[in-house]
C-alpha cells in the first residue's frame, strides 16, 4: 500500500486519479454485503475506505482481500 504519515500526521498515499502521494483521509468501516439474503447479519465485512484530500476520489478495499 506505500502508506507514510506527512508532518502534520496525515496519511500520505499513492492517488491513482492525481498520479501522485497526497494526504488521504483513512477509515475502516463494516459493510454488510447481502442486504437482501436472510443471512445480512452474516454477511458483514471490514472495508478500508480511502478519500483523497486534494482531488477527492474515494477507494473502497475489502480488508480480507489485502
Amino acid at each position: 500500500m506505500g502508506a507514510k504519515r506527512s508532518a502534520d500526521s496525515q496519511l500520505v498515499e499513492r492517488c491513482d486519479n492525481c498520479a501522485a502521494m497526497t494526504p488521504h483521509h483513512v477509515i475502516i468501516k463494516i459493510i454488510t454485503e447481502n442486504e437482501e439474503t436472510q443471512n445480512a447479519a452474516f454477511s458483514r465485512e471490514p472495508y478500508r475506505i480511502t478519500e483523497c484530500q486534494q482531488c477527492a476520489a474515494t477507494r473502497k478495499q475489502r480488508m480480507n482481500d489485502m
